[in-house]
């Protein structure tokens, strides 16, 4: 013990002087001392002693410093398992907002079948009391509700409004309509200028003096000319005739050949143009729409601009000047078609129909927001439902599962439908779609001297005369390519007919191929003004994490063409198969998507489930390739996770990288990338996200792949499709089957007709009313559809 401390205990505990030497009355007063003082001097002293006892010591921190077991900030989790965070003590026992019932939607849902349930049950006592037979059964379903009048049914059906609106074509018409009305998707408004005055002429023309070989460039050509042989040698391989200069003879009589000029009361299908002379000129608000808008002349007086409010599937913001003019005129354009074409001119009596929109398989949250507040506050419909197009295409065919494939004239949409659903991961929006075709088509009529060499589709009538010559000669049969004569009248406002002859050879069937060979068409300008003032939907709960949905499949399309999408939100990859995976940006997946292997130098398309495919199956060759032995250039092999000789590498995620892209940055660049790819590669690519390595699936769904849309209307579509098909999945070429439409209908309207099959169910499940928008807003849709939105 230290001389220290036993100065501290010779205080704590002083010598007591001998009681015999101390008088009586101090012996009386030391024994009266109180104790609580020398208790509380000694708890000081004993805390000084505890600290003289410290001093010399080192902290845990300072030893592992110097023992080199510190752990040093080096960026690493604890962990490659997900944080969990604990849950709130105080209040995980309530059941506050915990069920469907407590919420508005399921509230309203509820007291409606209540209400049915009482009305029913009213209706059947008044039955049995004028009858008076009680045994007689009363018909119910079999789910025990009773059945409905079939008679109220049909009345309502004549309440509801279905609309699809395209990029090119507006389908509008009641339930209980057979056919849609279908007006084009466009609306004219008095402008400084006409569109063909304010834009560059359709095609683009390189060189404008120079022959018409050299108009559209030197790689055009090229391209040309390699696709033509191409079709020489498939001609011949399957037995067709190729005559050897069927090219020239084309070209030579294009370039001989003179219009004919037409009186015009000698013309039997002339045009009634618009006449817009009843048009107040001071009056700025007036417009006109659809096909009554194509037909005012170009050289109008005050001229008339014709907007698209759609293009691409997604608003058209490049043509306007704020969004409040752009979802003006989309308002404007489904009004007048209300009006002039379902014939109910009183907006009063709008509040007792009902409407279902049909909006795309991957669609933007503010177009539908935007849509719904438009029914709702605009038109002050009754209630609103939504169906997304594959759903729709497929209640229109009559089909339970199918691999929809949606070709329209500016957007391709592909998606699986099993069982009433659409499989998220396998939907695919491609920017393609009948409007290239038209504009090839064209083009490459102009490089072999078409005796009209001033058409432009800017101009109205020129756009329209591109159209009709498209849907009349173009075809995918080997049979019908041969150098025939066509004719064609050309109608120009105040002036006379003008007939041309012209020679077709190649043209007709290559310009449909672009859809297989996305590189042949004109895609410079595609996204020209995307996101110019409406911007993407975020998620309510975090600002910089884009909301608007995504899929596997369509990922894999702008992998292939943009490898660095592949990068997550934290600066890592997710690797399946030695390839860098993107996870959708609404939150973190374990294994998100397929993987596109490289095994035995061809690379392979795996599955999206958490189990690898089955070793040695005869998987041929993917649609996509990433790199050139591998994603991004790395090693070909089945060694997922090893590299360098067996170093293994961490889990995806282990390392954070503070400087890394955020969710937002990558929304950005995903909608820099325009996706583009051949047809086939991209159905093949849906169909293998959608079955995740199910084999039943994958031939059921190769099994029934069904062609809609307009721009599939091509004669010899279907067949050619299954071709390719079949040359890419040898061994599936026994299940491949491609369709069309069923019972002779017109592919163009099976969408819209799926839509009023849906419209006449009597689950009301996915109804928007006044009331749960007046207190949710656009919140309600993610109660209300039917997919997870």
């Amino acid at each position: 013990m230290g001389a220290a401390q036993q100065n501290i205990l010779g205080l704590v505990n002083p010598p007591r002087p001998n009681s015999a030497s101390l008088h009586p009355s101090e012996r009386h007063h030391d024994r009266k001392r109180p104790s609580s003082l020398l208790r509380i001097t000694v708890v000081k002293l004993q805390h000084q002693l505890s600290i003289i006892e410290m001093v010399g010591k080192k902290s845990g921190k300072a030893l592992l410093r110097e023992e080199g077991l510190e752990r040093t900030d080096n960026g690493m989790k604890q962990s490659s398992w997900p944080e969990v965070p604990m849950i709130n003590q105080k209040n995980y026992y309530t059941e506050y907002m915990k069920r469907d019932d407590q919420i508005l939607p399921f509230r309203l849902q509820n007291e409606a079948n209540r209400d049915t349930m009482i009305r029913q049950a009213k209706d059947r006592d008044r039955a049995l009391a004028r009858t008076g037979n009680t045994d007689v059964p009363i018909p119910t379903n079999a789910d025990g509700d009773l059945e409905e009048d079939g008679e109220d049914d049909g009345a309502d059906n004549s309440k509801i409004i279905v609309i699809h609106p395209g990029s090119q074509n507006l389908r509008i018409g009641l339930a209980s309509d057979a056919l849609p009305k279908t007006i084009p998707m466009n609306i004219a408004c008095k402008w400084g200028t006409t569109e063909s005055k304010e834009y560059e002429p359709r095609p683009k023309r390189q060189k404008l003096d120079g022959t018409p070989e050299q108009l559209f460039g030197e790689e055009f050509s090229k391209k040309m000319a390699k696709m033509g042989g191409v079709l020489k040698v498939d001609m011949r391989a399957n037995k067709f005739k190729v005559l050897p200069n069927s090219k020239e003879l084309v070209v030579n009589f294009n370039r001989r050949t003179e219009p004919e000029k037409i009186p015009e009361h000698n013309d039997p299908i002339r045009i009634e143009w618009t006449d817009i002379s009843k048009d107040n000129k001071k009056d700025l608000s007036s417009f006109h729409t659809g096909l009554q808008a194509l037909r005012i002349p170009d050289d109008s007086d005050p001229p008339y601009k014709i907007f698209w409010p759609i293009r691409y599937g997604c608003f058209h913001e490049n043509d306007y000047l704020s969004s409040e003019h752009l979802f003006d005129d989309f308002e404007c354009i489904i009004e007048n078609a209300i009006r002039k074409e379902l014939g109910l001119n009183k907006s009063s009596e709008w509040d007792q129909y009902s409407c279902v929109i049909v909006i795309p398989d991957l669609y933007d949250k503010r177009y539908v927001e935007q849509i719904l507040d438009m029914c709702m506050k605009g038109f002050e419909f009754k209630q609103v439902c939504f169906v997304q197009e594959s759903l729709a295409g497929t209640y229109g065919a009559g089909y339970t599962s199918a691999c929809i494939v949606d070709i329209g004239a500016q957007k391709t949409s592909i998606c699986c439908v099993e069982d009433g659903m659409c499989i998220e991961d396998s939907r695919i929006n491609l920017k393609q779609g009948g409007y290239d075709v038209t504009e090839t088509f064209i083009k490459m009529m102009l490089h072999d001297h078409f005796p009209y060499t001033d058409i432009n589709l800017m101009r109205r009538y020129d756009f329209l005369l591109a159209e009709e010559l498209k849907t009349n000669y173009c075809t995918l049969n080997y049979s019908e390519i041969a150098g025939r004569t066509h004719d064609f009248h050309l109608r120009v406002p105040d002036q006379p007919t003008r007939k041309y002859q012209f020679k077709t050879y190649d043209e007709v069937i290559l310009a449909p191929m672009g859809l297989f060979d996305p590189s042949l068409f004109d895609n410079a300008d595609k996204l020209v003004g995307r996101r110019k003032f409406i911007d993407r939907s975020y998620n309510a709960y975090d600002a910089d994490m884009p909301d608007d949905p995504t899929s596997s499949a369509q990922q894999a399309i702008l992998m292939s063409i943009q490898p660095s999408i592949a990068t997550t939100a934290n600066g890592s990859s997710f690797h399946i198969g030695n390839t860098d995976i993107f996870a959708t940006p609404s939150k973190e997946r374990p294994n998100p998507m397929l993987s596109f292997n490289e095994t035995n130098g061809t690379s392979r398309v795996t599955s999206a489930a958490g189990s690898p495919a089955p070793e040695g199956s005869n998987t041929p060759a993917g649609p996509f390739v990433f790199g050139a032995n591998g994603a991004n250039g790395g090693s070909p092999g089945p060694a997922s996770f090893q590299h360098n000789g067996g170093t293994p590498i961490p889990p995806a995620g282990m390392f954070v990288d503070y400087h890394a892209r955020t969710q937002k940055d990558l929304a950005i660049e995903r909608d820099s990338v325009l996706p583009v790819a051949p047809l086939d590669q991209a159905i093949i690519t849906s169909i293998i996200h959608a079955t995740r390595g199910d084999d039943k699936k994958l031939r059921d769904f190769f099994g029934g792949i069904m062609v809609i849309g307009g721009g599939a209307k091509t004669p010899g579509f279907g067949p050619f499709l299954e071709e390719k098909l079949k040359a890419k999945r040898p061994d599936l070429a026994e299940k491949i089957l491609v369709g069309t439409s069923p019972r002779e209908m017109d592919g163009q309207v099976v969408v819209w007709k799926g839509a009023s099959v849906y419209a006449r169910m009597n689950a009301h499940e996915s109804w928007v009313g006044r009331l749960e928008y007046e207190r949710l807003g656009s919140r309600v849709l993610y109660h209300k559809v039917l997919w997870n939105y």
